[in-house]
């Protein structure tokens, strides 16, 4: 029996789990995915916000300038990545700066701790590829820039240490309530009985609900945002994030300077039936460079390595929702997390359990609660003298598989065997950022299935890109039998 179940372990889903370790709970999170972060979470702007842009009666501005502030102490303590990059929404015409003031009022109604205005030379100064056509920015120095998915490993990796369970590739297909507790059924067949479940599963919030509730309270709509990454060889073209004024379509098409030195140019943002179509399409990707042109001159799209989409979970009212189940106590969705979700994830835990939940007032203090992860840095970023003394530690730190990335054998194989390790290539990916550079892959993916094959002792047949169905080969070719 368990005290708490999580369903889903994307960025959200993975600050409950931490937060719900700091009490003596029983803790399981359950993923449908083969890896944490996997959808929502792993595609997406990236940004952690100022709180300029929501109503100010929502909870989305309430949560969104709390959570940013959250992020700088999730810095210090889980060593996850933090770009302080502050931002600027541009006007480009008087019209455009009337309702840059009206941004301004809001900022100020939400707290933003931090925003003025530059005119066009000013701007200029900072950003000199900035749009010559550009009058007026509000300046948003509280704006940062992080990995998502970095973040909800760092955390659930957290949570793990601290008494979390995680059961990946567990598709919750039946949700039995009783009167003291609720029976789970996971993958049709495996069954975990629990005292609370928390819904925190994204675009599929409301299939998870319907399993409950009579009438789910809102209606989940997918929202397809489509992006270009440029190499990171384009570090420095702009240094802030860069905003369009907003529409009812959303922040419009960004331009978000990265942790690692890429930039990231996007999104789209238009309703789809599927809420899982994470495909582009060139109508979609000729929109986002149309309207990137309106933030910057001379943007250097010959140096794109990628596109990509990602699904935000948009609901009607426009806000998250947050609340207890109406017709079953211990029920919690969580649900309509897309923009600020990212931002408001931090705070997002801590209003479920403080205000909705109320767990103070239920449960103990887990006084061996540890805060902290501590994470070496990139081989190739330290000391001569350090380097010298790990490969006398190690010599595998001494063979390079990823050249754009710089990445070792010896990071390669700890991100396999860590305490969140992957045995997927994806997943090698997410976490060092394998296969991320100029090349995406096309000199190292085949070492890196080498060294998973050989860690985990299967066949390189059996080695999947992602998912289940993602093998990497069908058979073998032109091999000698003895």
């Amino acid at each position: 029996m368990f005290d708490y179940i999580v369903i889903g372990a994307g960025i959200v889903g993975s600050t409950i789990a931490r937060e719900l370790s700091r009490y003596q709970v029983k803790v399981k999170v359950l993923d449908k995915e083969n890896d944490v972060a996997n959808v929502q979470t792993l595609a997406n702007s990236a940004i952690i916000h100022s709180g300029h842009n929501p109503d100010p009666d929502s909870l989305k501005a309430k949560l969104c300038v709390w959570g940013n502030k959250l992020y700088e102490k999730m810095e210090e303590e889980l060593s996850i990545p933090l770009l302080k990059s502050g931002a600027y929404v541009v006007a480009h015409n008087k019209t455009e700066e009337e309702k840059l003031a009206e941004l301004y009022e809001t900022a100020k109604i939400n707290k933003v701790p931090e925003f003025y205005y530059l005119d066009s030379q000013e701007a200029k100064k900072q950003e000199p590829n900035i749009s010559k056509n550009v009058t007026k920015v509000l300046s948003l120095p509280t704006t940062k820039v992080t990995y998502p998915w970095e973040v909800a490993f760092a955390c659930m990796e957290n949570a793990i240490m601290n008494g979390v369970s995680l059961q990946k590739n567990a598709l919750v297909t039946k949700i039995i309530p009783n009167n003291e507790y609720f029976e789970i059924e996971v993958n049709g067949k495996q069954i975990f009985k629990t005292k609370n479940i928390i819904n925190a599963a994204g675009v599929a919030c409301d299939d998870i609900a319907g399993m409950v509730e009579k009438e789910v309270p809102y209606k989940v709509h997918g929202r397809k945002g489509e992006y270009f990454v440029l190499d990171k060889r384009v570090k420095g073209f702009v240094n802030h994030v860069l905003y369009p004024l907003p529409s009812d379509k959303g922040k419009g098409v960004l331009i978000t300077p990265q942790f690692h030195g890429n930039i990231l140019i996007g999104p789209t943002s238009e309703y789809v039936d599927d809420k899982f179509n994470v495909s582009t399409s060139f109508e979609g990707l000729d929109y986002v460079k149309t309207h990137a042109k309106e933030l910057a001159e001379n943007i250097p799209f010959n140096d794109i390595i990628r596109s990509f989409a990602g699904i935000r979970s948009s609901i009607e009212s426009g806000d998250f929702y947050i609340e207890e189940s109406k017709e079953f106590k211990g029920f919690y969705h969580v649900a309509g997390i897309d923009s600020p979700g990212l931002t408001s994830a931090p705070a997002i835990a801590l209003y479920l359990l403080k205000e909705v939940i109320k767990i103070d007032k239920k449960q103990k203090i887990n006084k061996d609660f540890n805060p902290i992860i501590r994470k070496q840095r990139e081989f190739h970023s330290l000391s001569k003298e350090k380097q010298i003394e790990l490969l006398k530690e190690d010599a595998r730190y001494g063979n390079i598989i990823c050249k754009c990335e710089k990445i070792t054998e010896k990071e390669v194989i700890d991100a396999i065997n860590g305490e969140l390790g992957s045995d997927t290539i994806k997943g090698i990916k997410k976490r060092i950022r394998v296969g991320a550079g100029l090349c995406q892959g096309g000199y190292c993916e085949e070492k890196v299935m080498r060294l998973i094959s050989r860690e985990k002792n299967i066949s390189p047949l059996d080695v999947k890109y992602d998912d289940k169905a993602s093998k990497l080969f069908v058979g073998e070719t032109k091999v000698n039998k003895l």
